[in-house]
């Protein structure tokens, strides 16, 4: 039996790369998966077209995960979907690397809407889904956090936040049954995938 057969999973930013090489391998161990996408349809519904293709299965879903009106929609097509939530993968992120002098509000607010506050909404509706059956939270976080590099002052700042969240949040939903735990990746090899994830 699949160890994850009757699990549904959500996984931002999954129509490439990491993101979606997490998608078919939780739907390969049987979970229905969200494939969520913020402008890549195409790339969303290949990956949901890998998955049904091997008898998974997946529907994509649209939202920008920076914007909190999307993040609501989300989990609303999510639960209208497969009716509850098992996991959720919080990979959506954005780099951007710039050196000292030309680092904009513009430039550090693109970075941290999505890869930090994204994240913690996206979380909070999770959490709201998961419910009292309890569940699992998987932040991909970079090793750009804890071993920043130069030009990538605010991309770092963000994953050492992530980092942060992660430990903050797997103490405060414990207790709910919650796991909340970061995967740090380097440089990805994975087609369609951006360094640092």
């Amino acid at each position: 039996m699949s160890t994850l057969a009757g699990k549904v999973a959500v996984v931002t930013g999954a129509s490439k790369g990491i993101g979606a090489s997490i998608a078919e391998h939780l739907a390969a161990e049987g979970a229905s998966v969200v494939v969520n996408y913020s402008t890549s349809k195409s790339g969303a519904d290949a990956v949901v077209k890998r998955i049904t293709e091997k008898g998974g299965k997946a529907v994509a879903a649209q939202a920008d995960v920076s914007k909190p009106k999307d993040i609501t929609r989300l989990f609303a097509e999510t639960k209208a979907a497969y009716g509850k939530l098992d996991i959720l993968v919080n990979n959506a992120g954005i780099y951007e690397f710039s050196p000292l002098e030309s680092v904009t509000a513009e430039h550090f607010h693109k970075q941290f809407d999505l890869n930090v506050l994204g994240l913690l909404l996206t979380t909070q509706e999770a959490v709201k889904l998961i419910g009292d059956r309890g569940g699992s939270i998987l932040n991909i976080s970079s090793v750009a956090g804890p071993m920043p590099v130069q030009t990538a002052s605010v991309y770092s700042a963000t994953k050492a936040a992530v980092d942060a969240i992660t430990v903050a949040l797997s103490k405060e939903l414990g207790p709910k049954k919650i796991r909340v735990n970061s995967l740090n990746p380097g440089w990805s090899k994975l087609k369609g995938s951006t360094p640092p994830a």
